[in-house]
């Protein structure tokens, strides 16, 4: 390769280089998906092998729950965000907000578009379970109500966060919007116990409200009982984790509309 050549590559590496340089969502995204495989696969293996010896638990339908359960709090946040990515993709946020639109108005949309998106997606899975696997949801009873409002709860205050960090670093941070709560899963005890984790771990994961309504969950199809502790544990830590996240919305949503960046967003 000559050398004209080689500064010709290095200069369209160098482009995307400066990139990385200027975004740390994209650096943080580069290692991100290997760590995270490899911690959650790593629990869930400690999990089954405590397990071997008690066959019932698989089924009672523990990991299959556990997967229904985490695609109503992965797709809540996700059908969140993403109706919000999409008003940034067709530059449509600055004509919002030249109309009477209010930030609390902005986020009751979207978090009934969430609703609706989350239904149609999570619904078909249901069934499937329960046709192909034996397997209701509806098994954990009326509470399963609760459970869901809990979970889309979370959904909601993860994806006031992160809609607040595109409005800080635009779209460099919109790979955060596909990946932030699968860094969360490995934590909130979606899988396995909160036992499973290490000591030093379980404080963390006991902060999640998620955790809290799998270990319900849990209680439920193990031991027929509601743990009615960790379902409060579960709402009150939703209320905190959407006061915080309505705080970081709001100011990164004044300073987006103080430097103008409402109308350039994602550019």
């Amino acid at each position: 390769m000559t050398g004209s050549a080689t500064r010709r590559v290095w200069g369209l590496m160098y482009r995307h280089l400066a990139l990385y340089r200027r975004s740390w969502p994209r650096v943080l995204e580069l290692m991100y998906w290997p760590v995270l495989q490899m911690v959650v696969w790593g629990f869930v293996t400690a999990y089954t092998i405590r397990l071997a010896a008690d066959p019932a638990v698989f089924a009672a339908g523990v990991l299959i729950g556990g997967v229904l359960l985490w695609e109503i709090t992965l797709r809540s946040q996700m059908g969140f965000a993403i109706s919000f990515l999409e008003e940034v993709w067709s530059r449509n946020l600055g004509h919002l907000f030249v109309s009477p639109l209010r930030p609390r108005e902005l986020v009751a949309g979207l978090a009934a578009m969430s609703l609706l998106r989350t239904a149609a997606g999570v619904g078909p899975a249901l069934l499937l379970a329960w046709g192909l696997y034996g397997f209701g949801v509806w098994n954990l009873g009326p509470v399963l109500v609760l459970y869901l409002a809990a979970l889309m709860a979370m959904g909601w205050a993860v994806a006031l966060a992160v809609t607040a960090l595109i409005l800080r670093h635009g779209a460099g941070a919109e790979a955060l919007a596909w990946g932030v709560m699968f860094g969360i899963a490995p934590f909130a005890a979606v899988f396995y116990p909160v036992s499973v984790l290490p000591a030093w771990l379980q404080p963390v994961s006991l902060a999640i409200p998620a955790a809290h309504v799998f270990e319900g969950m849990r209680a439920v199809l193990l031991e027929g009982r509601i743990a009615w502790d960790h379902l409060a544990w579960a709402f009150m830590l939703d209320g905190v984790w959407l006061a915080v996240a309505a705080w970081i919305f709001l100011a990164q949503f004044h300073a987006a509309r103080v430097r103008g960046a409402l109308l350039n967003i994602g550019e």
